[in-house]
């Protein structure tokens, strides 16, 4: 595998708890996708051609900034006020969608598909405890930007004045 290269890790189960055991103990690992079944990843992997209803796709290498908080998911670097922040892959990824313009609220469903590159599968455990860990080391830096939840669709950066 080459410096660039990305592992892919496939998880197929039915199971909430198993999902979710794998994509913890995978956070930093590359990505991973979580099916509930093979057709699920068949759809997944070679989606029907021209959906009308699919989002266009982010761009998620491209570095982002809000006022001092910078995020480079490429170059694994997000800073604030010019100070490095250490977050895990998975911390980076969350925070450069949430940072991405236009500020707005990401349903679940688009967290879920943008960073993991997986369905929502409706067990929202998984995002909970990313952003969870997200939060407390964004609280601990003084002055940062915050996440808020909106209740029942998902969150929201709230930028820093």
């Amino acid at each position: 595998m080459t410096e660039t290269e990305v592992p892919l890790v496939v998880c197929v189960s039915t199971d909430a708890a198993v999902r979710a055991r794998v994509l913890r103990r995978l956070d930093d690992f590359g990505r991973v996708l979580i099916v509930a079944d093979l057709a699920e990843l068949r759809a997944t992997l070679f989606p029907p051609e021209g959906s009308a209803t699919d989002p266009p796709a982010l761009p998620s290498a491209l570095p982002v900034s809000i006022g001092e908080l910078f995020v480079d998911p490429a170059g694994h670097l997000v800073t604030w006020r010019g100070e490095p922040l250490a977050l895990t892959r998975l911390e980076r990824e969350l925070l450069a969608r949430l940072i991405g313009p236009p500020l707005m609220v990401w349903t679940y469903e688009r967290l879920f598909d943008s960073v993991w590159g997986g369905a929502y599968l409706g067990d929202t455990a998984i995002l909970h405890s990313a952003i969870k860990r997200l939060r407390r080391k964004l609280r601990a830096i003084e002055g940062g930007p915050q996440v808020q939840t909106v209740r029942g669709v998902g969150y929201r950066l709230l930028p820093v004045l």
